[in-house]
């Protein structure tokens, strides 16, 4: 017999409390597995498909397209145990999947449920005819029915075009096998719409100006960042470096057929060595206890730009991995951020941040800290300057290493010595070889 149940959106744990509905992956009437995810929604730490632990047919969404939602509040009804029903018949059905995702977990539902049981009678009273299908109560206020069916899309690329671009699926005609939306017809519709005359601005007009919300992944680097300045008795100090030898060392490694190394591998190489030498860097203050909590090991959080913003994916116990290792779990995450697939596993518990803003052509910075983390480590562009070597002037690859430290973990001196441990491994790889 069919009852329907709530599915809440769930707690999306990392203590964010509340989601912005990205996209549907389902419509009124359609049937939906146990599991099965039914709406992409975007956090101040990612963007994640939700899958509901019911199986059955929705009989009502809550929220359009960029509404946000707080932890708790409907998402969808579904009427489970229905003859449509895809999901486990009867109470198997009600009870749901109980599965739990890291950060995006689907709450099981409460364990004892009363079933609903309807008997019809003969005409005669006497005999019980066969029971029939409870009718699907109809939801208080359902949403107009949007396209359904699946979508034919494989690519998550193609389907980030699209939703970047305003681009409905359900209204192309694929022309890949069986039917496939490829890239290419995304990319013609867009050039269709390119005549049409331009959409509203999603943002809200001002007599002043533009008003643009700060939410999601912009609303949550502004919380951080102004709670690192309101926290965070922040200095800073720099010095330049020539990075001559460990260019030539990366390319001396990268010629040896092995799996290439990336220059950030090597500069996150220097870091966990350096802290393993300044360890007071490799820190957190908790002020509540007014103690200042050192770290056994090292996870080096990276700073990387995407379209949705700045974003930190940590890599974990970045002092026990080599440089190979290093180079393919940095390309994982970054391909992981400008994807937005992100979990927030991947983007918290950083214990120091390597911060490479050489990549947008700018020679030096003042980072701010990540909080709440004690330091991070900038590193411009490598360019070719005039030089003193060995004690004559000649063109050299140079770079300005800059270092944030909160000021409650240690002095200048700490900081001084852990900058000049950077910058004389960055001069001289070969330091490197006797600390690891």
């Amino acid at each position: 017999m069919a009852q329907v149940l709530e599915f809440k959106l769930p707690d999306l744990g990392e203590g964010l409390t509340e989601a912005e509905i990205v996209r549907w992956l389902v419509a009124v009437g359609d049937v939906v597995a146990v599991d099965q995810p039914v709406v992409e929604v975007e956090t101040a730490k990612a963007m994640v498909e939700v899958p509901c632990p019911y199986g059955g047919v929705v009989t009502a969404r809550y929220g359009e397209e960029g509404t946000e939602l707080p932890v708790g509040a409907p998402l969808i009804t579904v009427a489970v145990g229905s003859p449509d029903s895809v999901g486990p018949a009867g109470e198997a059905a009600a009870e749901g999947s109980g599965n739990v995702l890291v950060g995006y977990g689907t709450q099981a539902p409460a364990r004892r449920r009363r079933r609903v049981r309807t008997q019809l009678t003969a005409a005669n009273g006497t005999a019980p005819a066969a029971p029939a299908p409870a009718p699907v109560p109809e939801p208080a206020a359902p949403e107009p029915p949007t396209p359904s069916g699946p979508v034919p899309v494989i690519s998550p690329l193609v389907r980030k075009l699209a939703r970047d671009n305003g681009v409905d699926l359900h209204t192309l005609r694929g022309t890949g096998p069986d039917g496939l939306i490829l890239r290419a017809d995304v990319e013609a519709a867009l050039r269709v719409e390119a005549t049409a005359p331009a959409p509203a601005p999603t943002t809200h007009a001002h007599p002043e100006g533009t008003r643009i919300p700060l939410k999601g992944v912009r609303g949550a680097v502004a919380e951080k960042l102004s709670r690192s300045r309101r926290e965070i008795p922040d200095a800073t100090c720099w010095v330049d470096a020539d990075a001559t030898e460990l260019l030539r060392a990366r390319a001396a490694m990268n010629a040896a057929g092995t799996p290439k190394i990336s220059l950030v591998a090597l500069l996150a190489r220097i870091c966990a060595a350096a802290l393993a030498r300044f360890p007071e860097l490799n820190s957190y203050v908790d002020t509540e206890a007014r103690e200042v909590v050192q770290l056994p090991g090292v996870h080096l959080g990276f700073a990387a730009q995407t379209e949705r913003g700045l974003v930190v994916p940590v890599v974990r116990d970045a002092h026990r991995r080599d440089a190979e290792s290093l180079t393919a779990e940095f390309a994982r995450l970054t391909e992981a951020a400008r994807a937005g697939r992100l979990t927030p596993g991947e983007l918290t518990g950083g214990t120091f941040t390597l911060n490479n803003y050489g990549v947008f052509g700018v020679d030096g910075s003042t980072p701010i800290v990540n909080h709440p983390e004690a330091a991070m480590l900038g590193v411009g562009r490598i360019v070719p300057k005039p030089w003193v070597h060995e004690g004559e002037l000649a063109v050299r690859q140079v770079v300005q290493l800059s270092l944030t430290f909160d000021h409650r973990v240690c002095d200048g001196g700490t900081a001084g010595g852990f900058l000049r441990y950077v910058a004389d491994c960055v001069e001289q790889p070969a330091v490197l070889l006797r600390t690891v």
